[in-house]
């Protein structure tokens, strides 16, 4: 995908904002499949361990679809 900025109706994004919303949407599912199955009782402080996936699954989509 590289790090080029995404022209919208005249408007500029930055490919960030692509790679942090998909991030947010793969997060959101993670987050479901782990409450769906007993490892979600294992989780201590929710929001912190959400936080904590969002980072992780955003530096793996950065290091996956950002340039090489």
């Amino acid at each position: 995908m590289g790090l080029r900025e995404w022209a919208l109706g005249g408007v500029l994004l930055s490919p960030f904002l692509i790679y942090v919303l998909l991030a947010l949407l793969l997060t959101g599912l993670l987050r479901f499949a782990v409450q769906a199955t007993p490892l979600g009782r294992w989780i201590w402080h929710e929001a912190l361990f959400d936080v904590a996936l969002f980072v992780c699954v955003l530096y793996l989509v950065v290091r996956l679809l950002g340039p090489l």
